[in-house]
């Protein structure tokens, strides 16, 4: 029942494709400029907490009732880039609000250390009538903005971040496709009582040196219960990879908060086949949940779309790493050319410092449709979020195409269920490659347990001179839920990822 709540982040899959490739700063105005530090930001942000929460206004009806293809129409001026016809290597284009985003939020950037504010007028954005230009105007704020950098071609700047609706924000490296999103904080999410869905008030957005490969965006975040600042150093590259420094101010007590939530979607893939007909081999934006432990272990869970709403958590003490990770990177682990569901990135989560005790927190929701993000991760910290007493915490924020794993490290790279032959007993099949070149099969082992139900067996066999299959077969004896854990160990020591996986009746 959930899924809806996640069904208007589909928007991400809408972009252009036009180069806007000008800049012409003398519209921004400068009425109001200032010396501007992150400073200005913690203190908004500490000056919110201390006051009501006020939801933003909505936008106009007009412009809530463009739909999708209208609203998609909407471009922002060709030939109006910020920073596009400057020596600067990064140029911003902006979005509409109207359709799905309701409201809208404010934009500036910052030039010699000055807040230069970034107005709407009637031809910041074409293809739309005279009426809903002059609306947009009138509101005087955006839905998000775009960058832009040449990513993949030196005569070409690529759009490579995008941030849009509530907090959420994507990115990709060289080579990638949208996908996966990420967003400023989760609060409550699957709880009875609804999730909290906090919002980007405000943006600004430094202006970089011509020499600079780099761009720090700022953020202002409000929510009901919770505000917050922001600060992203942004990298493209390959990986690109954001560097995130996060204030947090409660207006109330939080018990439920995700810290560094990720979203994607999960439809069907080779663990968890499809009920519908589809000519597709496997429809998903990620395809597991892998972490590095505190304690260095390297954890794999296989993701699933189930009958019902599915919570795992995962107990850990300063985690070292964590992600939603899309590992097949063949065009015929999906067949499907339009989604190109092969060029999607992962995402992987490094904590900087120490996060205390706490789980990461991975959340599965039933969907029929992969027009749904219904697949949220994250780290909830152990101690509640109180007020007056800020909340600060930092991490780098990756866009790779794999989990970052050592070369020494045996990674997971096909999962599949089905049932023994000729027995009524769920086996699983686990493909495990990076194994030491000519590894000795005798000298493999693999350490199995279940949570309910007996294990009747383990067997594996070699695929090639790196590569093994494992199978593990289970008597679930009437239970309707077992969690399975498989490590792999060579001559006694652990030598790769560590399965985690969880077995249900449905």
């Amino acid at each position: 029942m959930f899924a809806p709540l996640y069904a208007s982040y589909y928007h991400f899959l809408v972009r252009t494709t036009v180069f806007l490739c000008i800049l012409q700063i003398p519209s921004l105005s400068m009425a109001q400029s200032e010396k501007f530090s992150r400073k200005i930001v913690l203190e908004a942000a500490n000056a919110l907490a201390l006051k009501p929460y006020e939801p933003p206004q909505p936008v106009p009806e007009p412009l809530l009732n463009l739909d999708y293809d209208q609203y998609r129409k909407i471009q922002y001026q060709k030939d109006a880039a910020i920073w596009g016809g400057s020596p600067t290597k990064f140029s911003i284009e902006l979005f509409a609000p109207g359709n799905l985003y309701t409201s809208g939020v404010d934009i500036s950037v910052i030039e010699n250390g000055e807040v230069v504010d970034v107005p709407v007028e009637n031809d910041t954005f074409t293809s739309a009538t005279p009426e809903i230009l002059e609306l947009l105007a009138e509101v005087d704020k955006v839905a998000g903005f775009r960058l832009h950098y040449t990513l993949n071609n030196p005569d070409y700047k690529d759009e490579f971040v995008v941030f849009q609706g509530a907090s959420y924000f994507r990115a990709v490296s060289r080579g990638q496709n949208y996908g996966m999103s990420a967003r400023g904080l989760a609060i409550d999410v699957a709880e009875p009582t609804g999730e909290e869905f906090p919002i980007f008030r405000q943006f600004w957005i430094e202006r970089p040196s011509s020499r600079s490969d780099s761009i720090v965006v700022h953020a202002l975040l409000d929510s009901p219960r919770a505000t917050g600042a922001y600060r992203f150093g942004i990298y493209p590259d390959d990986p690109t990879h954001l560097d995130v420094e996060v204030t947090l101010f409660a207006r109330e007590e939080l018990r439920h908060i995700g810290l560094a939530p990720l979203t994607s979607m999960f439809m069907f893939g080779d663990m968890d086949r499809s009920d519908i007909p589809d000519y597709r081999t496997a429809v998903h934006d990620s395809q597991g949940l892998a972490m590095l432990t505190g304690q260095g272990e390297y954890l794999w869970r296989p993701l699933s779309n189930p009958t019902n709403l599915q919570i795992s958590g995962f107990g850990d003490t300063n985690p070292q790493g964590f992600g939603l990770v899309q590992r097949n990177r063949d065009l015929g682990d999906y067949e499907d050319l339009q989604a190109n569901y092969h060029k999607r990135p992962s995402t992987w989560v490094t904590p900087i410092g120490d996060w205390g005790t706490g789980q990461v927190v991975l959340v599965e929701i039933p969907t029929r449709s992969e027009a749904n993000d219904n697949i949220v991760a994250y780290w909830r910290p152990l101690n509640p979020l109180m007020p007056g007493t800020p909340y600060s915490f930092a991490y780098q924020l990756n866009w790779p195409n794999d989990t970052p794993l050592p070369a020494d490290t045996a990674r997971i790279t096909r999962t599949a269920f089905g049932l023994k032959i000729a027995t009524p007993y769920p086996q699983i099949a686990v493909d495990y490659s990076g194994l030491p070149e000519g590894f000795v099969m005798e000298d493999l082992s693999f350490d199995a347990s279940l949570s309910a139900g007996t294990l009747v067996e383990t067997q594996a066999e070699p695929i090639d001179a790196t590569s093994v299959r494992l199978f593990i077969t289970i008597d679930v004896e009437g239970e309707t839920l077992s969690e399975v854990r498989v490590q792999p160990k060579y001559k006694g020591a652990v030598i790769g990822e560590t399965l985690l996986y969880r077995w249900t009746d449905g």
